[in-house]
């Protein structure tokens, strides 16, 4: 008996619907492409129910002609390719011929098409069972129209996100598109509601419609080319950064890509300029020649394969580096800029930021070489040895190592005499007294001063003890919002003006899911607008708290907290809040609020602030005397 099967083919349709199409946004981004590929200067985008009930997309492209219809449903078919050959030269968006019928497969799908000078048709399929084409009414392009996405694929439905968020993927994905292709006109609308609208008059103005008019004043534009590597686009300035990634675009060859080479260049390039958690904006056309360039990596085509990384990393950096460093050199790569001349020094006013670094900081090290910036990419590839390493990943992808702890195994007595339970208790044990030993009265305590108007000065017995106010303020304040979290008895404090926080699309979905919690913690938040939230009131303890500073550490984190809970996290984000509400290190506390901060540590002389450092260092009247050699 034969065990191997021949899979029929809508089966093997809906397999391979898996690796092309995942979610409502692959949908969307397939039948986009598909409609830039067509030549089509206007596309509507429409969307219901995240995307799960309904995607339409309109475009005035050349159209299908009817004898064409069927074969767009079949697997493979395009009209994008002919040869193998054809694959190293890849200059449209979609070629793999795999979307329409892996779409189909799962949905109940219809293409309505008619070319120039020619009458409409349309073509329905449903679950992958093709119908007839019938004549129809319609201009010239193409619409498609995909209802019930995974109808038919129960399994896959049930892990669908919610229409919220499938809805702000989508959204994401068609910022892209506007920014991508900023000389067609885009209209791009969720449930009836218009998202998006762009006029295809050039990519500041589509950049304006996707992020907003402000953002052009915090951006540079740049057009270089070198090493036959063309590098256009807008960087963010210096003192212009965002909490995430979903601020930061990268388009190669015109096709949206997330990218390690080249996000790491551009990462590294801004590194002296940010903190932690602080990541660059950014979009950015990277053009490359075809053939050194793999854009058939995966099926969803997410990502690229150069060539040589080496000589992409090295164009990009330098690029990027010469801008933010404001050298000669940005000259050449700034528009605007270059017409006041080659080689005259840029200004700083050119490259705004708070500090001005000496040209050439920061710059990729290389060995001399002569003007290249007309060498071929081959050339370059074969003349050009850069020095710069070029790390597998950004520093900030990669987690930090856990310590090696050395654990001493029990001997087999020690086992027989003890059991877990017993030596756990007995650490318990010592710890309470440990912690009842170092607390005293604070009754006791003998205020004697400060120091630098940081250290309070306390005495009692024999011993002297140096409190760091801000340190034990901290403390404090965390503590207590921790506990009234716990008991769900945070008070909260009206704002005389509220915070409105503006949000991308993913960005405000996360937002509304986790608004219950953030309520819990003593915030009275509402959404307040298209994609914003306006903030009234605050945690009482935290009156002090800068809003802007407190949700961007929050959303610095968005990408990895699906994983985690969202708890926890904002207590670490309430630590370092709390530390900015607490009393500062050179405000001098007059001798009763000195009072009151050792009676509110409960005379714990072990304490330390949420980060880890120590609160209260103890002088023992022996260690001064051995200072002093009075005693040896």
């Amino acid at each position: 008996m034969t065990k191997i099967n021949l899979l029929s083919a809508d089966v093997y349709n809906r397999i391979a619907a898996g690796e092309v199409v995942d979610r409502p946004y692959s949908v969307v981004k397939e039948l986009v492409e598909n409609a830039v590929d067509a030549g089509a200067t206007q596309i509507a985008v429409e969307i219901e129910g995240g995307g799960k009930r309904r995607v339409r997309v309109t475009d005035n492209g050349c159209g299908i002609a009817k004898d064409d219809l069927p074969r767009a449903f079949a697997p493979h078919a395009t009209s994008k390719l002919k040869s193998a050959d054809d694959l190293f030269a890849v200059s449209t968006l979609g070629f793999r011929g795999e979307a329409i019928a892996s779409v189909a497969a799962v949905s109940r799908m219809c293409i309505l098409s008619r070319e120039e000078g020619e009458d409409a048709f349309s073509l329905a399929c449903e679950g992958g069972v093709m119908g007839t084409v019938v004549p129809a009414a319609g201009a010239q392009g193409t619409v498609v129209t995909v209802d019930d996405l995974f109808f038919n694929v129960p399994a896959r439905r049930k892990f669908l996100k919610s229409d919220t968020q499938e809805e702000a993927d989508i959204t994401a994905v068609m910022a892209r598109f506007l920014l991508s292709r900023p000389h067609i006109s885009f209209t791009y609308s969720a449930d009836g509601k218009t998202k998006f609208c762009s006029f295809g008059d050039g990519l500041a103005a589509a950049l304006a419609a996707v992020y907003g008019a402000g953002i052009l004043e915090n951006c540079m534009e740049i057009c270089a080319e070198k090493h036959g590597i063309r590098l256009s686009g807008f960087l963010g300035k210096r003192n212009f950064y965002k909490p995430n990634r979903t601020w930061q675009s990268l388009f190669v060859n015109g096709r949206c890509v997330v990218n390690q080479t080249v996000g790491a260049a551009v990462a590294n390039a801004y590194a002296s300029y940010l903190m932690k958690r602080q990541y660059p904006f950014y979009v950015l056309f990277l053009e490359i020649p075809p053939e050194a360039v793999d854009v058939n990596v995966h099926p969803n085509k997410a990502d690229v394969r150069f060539a040589d990384n080496q000589v992409v990393y090295g164009c990009v950096y330098s690029i990027v580096s010469a801008v933010l460093d404001g050298n000669s050199r940005a000259l050449e790569y700034l528009v605007g800029v270059r017409e006041a001349g080659p080689r005259e020094e840029i200004s700083r006013a050119d490259v705004p930021a708070e500090t001005a670094p000496a040209a050439g900081a920061g710059e990729a090290p290389h060995a001399p070489c002569p003007d290249v910036r007309q060498m071929t990419y081959e050339a370059a590839k074969a003349q050009l040895k850069f020095d710069v390493t070029m790390p597998s990943a950004e520093p900030h992808l990669l987690e930090r190592e856990a310590p090696r702890l050395e654990v001493r195994a029990p001997s087999a007595a020690e086992r027989i005499q003890e059991d877990a339970f017993a030596e756990n208790r007995r650490f318990l044990l010592e710890a309470d007294t440990k912690a009842q030993r170092d607390r005293i009265d604070p009754d006791t305590l003998i205020y004697k001063g400060e120091l630098f108007q940081t250290y309070l000065i306390y005495e009692a017995g024999d011993r002297a003890y140096l409190i760091d106010q801000h340190a034990a303020h901290e403390r404090i304040l965390f503590d207590r919002l921790k506990e009234k979290i716990g008991r769900r008895a945070v008070c909260s404090q009206p704002m005389l003006v509220p915070y409105v926080a503006t949000f991308n699309a993913q960005e405000f979905v996360f937002m509304q899911k986790n608004a219950p919690l953030l309520r819990e913690m003593g915030f009275e938040i509402d959404e307040f607008g298209e994609n914003s939230m306006r903030v009234s009131a605050v945690p009482a303890d935290l009156t002090e708290l800068d809003p802007a500073a407190f949700f961007a550490e929050v959303l610095s984190s968005m990408e990895s907290l699906r994983g985690i809970r969202l708890s926890e996290l904002l207590q670490d984000r309430l630590a370092t809040c709390a530390c900015k509400a607490a009393v500062k290190g050179g405000k001098r506390l007059d001798a009763a609020e000195a009072r009151a901060l050792i009676g509110q540590m409960g005379g714990d002389m072990q304490l330390k602030c949420p980060h880890g450092r120590p609160a209260v260092v103890t002088l023992k009247k022996s260690d001064l005397e051995k200072m002093f050699k009075r005693i040896v």
